[in-house]
């Protein structure tokens, strides 16, 4: 208040001076008629109520009117009129200037409310951006008194919510920003200003239900504004425990997507092989005359099916350590044809008569790899095309440099793959619908051996056409290649 008064004076004394030189210009330079002094003085106290206010703009009227009278109606010299008609033109000026005054003043208000009007909705706008960068609840209410202080430059706020009894705030402690202040709007439930101490206080409404009160320090802000303010918050908060719970709702159906997958793959591939086990022993058990030939099926039947149950947990095993992080790669220069031979050799009593043909340029960079475990993705494509192909068809293997990798590429001619089903293959448990019941396996294979080529900074992808095959490619970093570019 005390700065404002020098700045008010100045202005009355201004509003005085440009009377004083407007009389002075009329009276001793220009010879001019009374009318011509009149809408002069108009002009001036218009321009003066648009700038500085009303009560400046009636100080200039009143100072106006007495010097009109003074100096440009008869008697001159005298504050009095002869003329009785001159009462009637000086009651009109002064009115005039009053009215003239006060509409130009409250234009000004106006536009001023307007404007300030236009920046609370701006920075409601911005508030609400940043409402939507919250992660989850716990991170939007330690964000929300800080994105307050931001948005609408305040000193500090705090917001406090009745469910949790607590107070969160932007950092900076306000003793009048206390818990009582806060929980007293919460009972009254209406905005709460007080424009001496620059704080402001509103609930934070939810429809009728009043969950929370927000105060601030420093600007002083619009009911309209404070209302809107505490209603975007409510919306938030709600917002954000929604899409919290619906983030877990989901979790807990894909967790139980995983679990029926797991069970239909348990149910149906370990079945199989318990099944046969159980009736070679049953009939070993039970049949003490069969003879030789007959029970040396019937072992290589528990045999082989106990390999199978063995190979079943083992990849069950081998896609948690890998999820784990667990496992730890041997990276050392190898030629993508070691990798080939390796696999092929290994997948030679699988394939049988099968044709396999090899498209291997010469003279291929070496990748840094894992010998055993790059094997072990080709393995898994081989398995793959051999399940899924005619035995008539042949299987292509190929291999080629492609910017720092060496991509290899499993062909086959089997029945390809639906568009809608090439973003699920590589999921664990994940198997065609067309080949689950027709094809042996857990839908483990694929997703281990993503998981091996992703773990040498590799990537792994298919292409298909259907009726016409599939042709899976994994990349493999050559060695040095990344400082080779360099």
């Amino acid at each position: 208040m005390r700065a404002r008064l020098p700045s008010r004076a100045f202005r009355f004394a201004a509003a005085l001076g440009i009377v004083l030189a407007i009389t002075f210009v009329y009276q001793k330079a220009l010879g001019v008629n009374a009318t011509t002094v009149a809408l002069t003085f108009l002009l001036a106290i218009l321009v003066v109520s648009t700038v500085w206010g009303l009560a400046v703009s009636v100080f200039m009227s009143i100072a106006a009117t007495l010097a009109y009278n003074y100096y440009f109606l008869p008697p001159i010299g005298e504050l009095t009129i002869a003329d009785p008609q001159n009462w009637v033109a000086l009651f009109a000026f002064l009115v005039t200037a009053v009215m003239a005054s006060h509409l130009s003043a409250r234009a000004k208000q106006q536009a001023d409310d307007a404007h300030r009007r236009r920046r609370e909705i701006e920075k409601l706008y911005a508030f609400s951006q940043q409402l939507l960068s919250a992660g989850n609840v716990i991170e939007l209410l330690n964000a929300i008194p800080g994105h307050v202080a931001e948005s609408f430059e305040a000193g500090a706020a705090a917001l406090f919510l009745a469910s949790k009894e607590k107070i969160y705030r932007s950092g900076q402690d306000i003793p009048q920003l206390d818990a009582d202040r806060l929980k007293t709007v919460i009972a009254r439930e209406e905005p709460v200003v007080d424009a001496e101490r620059r704080l402001c206080f509103m609930p934070v409404r939810l429809g009728v239900r009043v969950i929370g009160s927000l105060g601030i320090s420093g600007p002083v802000l619009s009911r309209q504004t404070l209302e809107a303010l505490g209603t975007l918050i409510a919306i938030a908060i709600e917002r954000a425990r929604a899409v919290e719970q619906l983030s877990k709702t989901e979790a807990s159906r894909e967790g139980e997507r995983l679990k029926s997958a797991l069970l239909d793959s348990i149910t149906h591939d370990f079945r199989t092989p318990l099944t046969s086990i159980k009736a070679s022993v049953t009939s070993l058990l039970t049949n003490p005359t069969l003879n030789e030939k007959q029970r040396q099926e019937l072992l290589t039947v528990i045999n082989e099916e106990s390999d199978r149950l063995n190979r079943l947990v083992g990849e069950a095993a081998e896609m948690a350590r890998l999820d784990a992080g667990e496992v730890e790669l041997k990276l050392e220069p190898h030629r993508i044809e070691e990798v080939i031979s390796a696999a092929l050799e290994e997948c030679k009593s699988l394939l049988g008569n099968r044709p396999v043909q090899l498209h291997i340029p010469e003279n291929l960079p070496p990748v840094r790899a894992d010998l055993s475990r790059a094997k072990e993705v080709l393995i898994q494509l081989l398995e793959n095309a051999h399940q899924y192909s005619p035995k008539d068809q042949p299987v292509s293997v190929s291999a080629e440099v492609n910017s720092d990798f060496v991509v290899t590429s499993v062909a086959d001619r089997g029945p390809g793959i639906e568009e809608l089903e090439l973003g699920l293959i590589f999921d664990k448990f994940y198997r065609g619908r067309d080949q689950r019941y027709r094809v042996q396996g857990t839908g483990m294979g694929l997703p281990i051996a993503k998981a091996i080529v992703e773990a040498h900074g590799g990537t792994i992808g298919v292409i298909c056409q259907l009726g016409k095959g599939s042709v899976f490619s994994f990349s493999l970093p050559i060695d040095g290649g990344l400082s080779r570019r360099r």
